[in-house]
């Protein structure tokens, strides 16, 4: 046991590992194509981490991936793909800053109304998939995608002046109106900046998610329906309902996204909100092989290669290479899981071969001595 659980672990690491790898070395190969010094841009990262307001950046933006990120992973461990935590993300960050800027409240039950409007939206747009894919067979995938297009025309709707939007005065913006300071999140202040206090709400989710899906009868039917839906119907697993009820908690979880940014920082939400976090958190997922853990390095890394880019531009270097890096990381975590994965089946089946050759060896001992 003790060595299947040894390999076990080698396998898990060896994927992640050899994913940065490969995407490092593709990057040091397409810079070097396109004459450019593959070791410089990397080493101006690395330098740019150094600086105590980049740090709190990433740390920012990591909070805000790491929750993508576990909203994409609950949805991997029920064998889903839930591709709208974007649209999701979005359109609770809108409606939850219209219900905050609209109400006024003592500053907990503000903040938690603000919390709980997010996580609802967000379930109830997450919801629509699932009861396609639990009712209809429709793949979450088509649905997602499609729900991501409507969620962006919706909010664009719903942001214009005559309708729930604001246009400050000189500015083409629109935005839902300011929060009122009741409704923020205190923010740690460090030498480099503040971090968002919802920062250290997301990190906590991932010890819930964690006890959750290993701890409880409710994470054991979502990893065994999961696994296998026909089996987990067979020990008496409704796998409809678990569809449903894995997405919502996706939706609610992909709803609390824009929570840091939103309650730490803006504190409105306008035309300027982030897009694409939602596909962002898949590949900290996948990266992070949908543990709390390996999600919370993954976001971290994600997060560095955002900002540490930046400063390329200053440089003389586009600060588009980290974009290539975390391109080329997508196709590398895919690639070298699979490696990793055929290797663990062969790895598997040598050693059960061996252990019945073993055994059949002892047999044929015994029987000689016997005679």
């Amino acid at each position: 046991m003790k060595k299947f659980d040894k390999d076990r672990l080698l396998l898990a690491v060896a994927g992640p590992v050899l994913a940065l790898v490969s995407a490092l070395v593709l990057t040091v190969i397409v810079l070097a194509a396109s004459g450019v010094d593959p070791i410089d841009p990397l080493r101006i990262m690395i330098d740019q981490a150094g600086y105590e307001d980049i740090q709190v950046l990433i740390i920012n933006q990591a909070g805000i991936y790491y929750l993508a990120a576990l909203a994409v992973a609950i949805g991997f461990r029920m064998n889903l793909f839930n591709i709208g935590v974007d649209g999701q993300y979005r359109l609770a960050a809108m409606i939850s800053a219209v219900v905050g800027t609209a109400v006024s409240l003592p500053g907990p039950l503000h903040v938690l109304l603000i919390v709980v409007v997010a996580m609802l939206t967000g379930a109830f747009w997450a919801g629509i998939a699932g009861a396609l894919k639990a009712r209809r067979g429709v793949s979450e995938v088509v649905s997602t995608i499609m729900l991501n297009a409507i969620a962006t025309s919706l909010i664009a709707w719903l942001i214009l002046p005559k309708n729930f939007g604001v246009q400050p005065a000189g500015s083409n913006d629109l935005t839902t109106g300011d929060i009122p300071e009741s409704g923020w999140v205190p923010s740690l202040s460090l030498p480099g900046g503040d971090i968002y206090g919802f920062t250290f709400v997301a990190f906590a989710l991932g010890i819930v998610y964690w006890f959750v899906l290993n701890r409880t009868r409710f994470g054991f039917d979502l990893r065994a329906t999961g696994a296998s839906e026909s089996a987990a119907q067979a020990s008496g697993v409704d796998a409809k309902k678990m569809i449903m009820t894995s997405m919502l908690i996706s939706g609610a979880v992909a709803g609390l996204t824009g929570m840091p940014l939103l309650l730490g920082e803006s504190h409105t939400y306008n035309l300027s909100f982030p897009l694409g976090i939602g596909f962002t958190g898949i590949t900290i997922a996948l990266l992070g092989r949908n543990n709390p853990v390996g999600i919370f390095f993954s976001a971290l890394l994600i997060a560095f290669i955002d900002k540490a880019s930046a400063g390329l531009d200053q440089n003389g270097y586009a600060k588009e290479i980290g974009t290539i890096l975390q391109g080329l990381i997508v196709i590398a975590v895919v690639v070298s899981y699979e490696l990793v994965r055929r290797y663990g089946i062969r790895r598997q089946q040598q050693k059960v071969g061996e252990e019945l050759a073993a055994g059949h060896a002892l047999k044929t001992d015994n029987k000689e001595v016997a005679a």
